[in-house]
């Protein structure tokens, strides 16, 4: 027998195709972990009586659940670090943290604090980094499972340029990865992703092992880092001579396809994001790294002229200085806003929900409220907080009561969260 459930409130959802759903007095209704219908509240009912449970949240707004195409969960416990560019950021707090993830207890507790933090803030999807260490991707899957959590992971490669304890071998890294991958790719709601780290931290034999095996799993994700810092960029040239750019670096590998995540992607020519968008590849824009390590701006919109090219939304913790998506989004709108091309409150939705999903290979499955998608809401509250209710109070339109839930919400805004059609918070 079927149970179904409905919750009412303020449904507000991008839907495919690139409208807006916006129903003040909607409904939701859910059954087996997948939605089954949305619309007005009375139509709704009438269509499907006899439900288990309704909730009723008033004039709280229900979306999608919220999406992290880019994060790195063994930085959570160092998030805030200060006073660094990228590289020598890397080198004080990123890899002393991510050693740690040697011991097995250290993976299990990070992994299931990191859990419950999306959770807190309303992401119930999420493309995220493990460390070198095999034993930090099976933790973060088995605290995603059992939370019922939409989770892409890999552990990190790497082979030079970082600390003896963090590197692996060609062979190991690929060997590692596909017994990752048959572990866990495919349970329940959890897919592997192939991860170099980034160009500077593997070799050119690595990257052929990587690109290999990535050959040989045509439908699997691959995430990486490109072009996030000048820096950077400029030793990416001096370790390979021979390639045009950076972007050509992976492509010389077989890692640029469909699926394939890049984060930051803020110093790219237009060569590069031409070719990116003919292999229908990913960018992550993560404004509050960008912002907190200096590293430059990355214009949403410009990118998203380029055919074939798909822009999510990442935290990119813990260089990002928030795991909540409205603070994420906030930054976006900032960034958007320096370079003279402002993004809308309902353009930031659809690109912390659908835009995500798309980027990240999941749009048949998240990303909006939608008939036969699963049923990942969240709920959000303008009265969260003091100065967002007396905002709340003066909005005349969804758009902008929206605007301010992203530009003063934290995740005291998250009200309610449902993964898979279950309650978790």
């Amino acid at each position: 027998m079927r149970l179904l459930n409905i919750i009412k409130g303020h449904v507000l959802t991008p839907v495919t195709g690139g409208d807006v759903l916006d129903i003040p007095r909607g409904a939701v209704a859910w059954s087996d972990g997948a939605i089954v219908d949305v619309g007005p509240v009375e139509e709704v009912l009438r269509r499907n009586p006899g439900a288990a449970s309704i909730l009723d949240h008033g004039e709280r707004l229900i979306i999608p659940g919220l999406i992290d195409t880019h994060v790195h969960f063994p930085q959570i416990g160092m998030i805030a670090s200060p006073g660094h560019e990228l590289l020598q950021w890397l080198e004080q707090y990123t890899f002393p943290a991510e050693a740690a993830f040697a011991n097995d207890g250290h993976c299990d507790t990070v992994a299931d604090f990191f859990t419950d933090q999306l959770i807190a803030n309303g992401v119930t999807t999420a493309c995220v980094y493990g460390t070198v260490h095999p034993g930090s991707v099976d933790a973060l899957f088995r605290h995603a499972r059992t939370r019922g959590l939409r989770i892409i992971s890999g552990k990190v490669c790497m082979d030079r340029n970082a600390p003896d304890e963090l590197l692996d071998t060609p062979d190991s890294a690929a060997q590692q990865s596909l017994e990752l991958y048959h572990r866990w790719h495919g349970v329940d709601r959890l897919e592997y992703a192939i991860t170099p780290r980034f160009a500077p931290t593997s070799s050119d034999a690595q990257l052929q092992a990587l690109g290999e095996l990535a050959s040989s799993l045509p439908d699997v994700p691959i995430q990486t880092h490109l072009s996030e810092n000048s820096g950077e960029c400029a030793w990416v040239s001096e370790l390979f001579p021979w390639a045009t750019d950076y972007t050509d670096v992976y492509e010389k590998f077989g890692l640029v396809r469909r699926r394939s995540v890049f984060g930051h992607a803020i110093h790219l020519s237009d060569s590069e994001l031409s070719r990116l968008g003919a292999a229908e590849a990913s960018l992550a824009h993560c404004p509050t790294s960008n912002f907190f390590l200096g590293s430059g701006i990355f214009g949403v919109n410009q990118a998203q002229k380029y055919s074939g090219l798909h822009v999510g939304l990442g935290s990119d913790v813990g260089a990002g200085t928030s795991l909540n998506p409205l603070a994420t989004c906030a930054a976006a709108y900032q960034a958007s806003r320096m370079i003279g091309s402002p993004l809308s409150a309902t353009e930031l939705l659809t690109l912390a929900t659908l835009s995500s999903a798309e980027a990240l290979g999941a749009g048949k499955h998240v990303g909006s409220l939608e008939p036969g998608k699963d049923a990942d809401l969240v709920v959000l509250d303008p009265e969260s907080s003091p100065v967002l209710r007396n905002r709340a109070d003066y909005a005349t339109t969804t758009a902008e009561l929206l605007f301010a839930l992203m530009m003063l919400g934290d995740d005291r805004a998250i009200a309610e969260v449902i993964v898979a059609g279950r309650r978790v918070n």
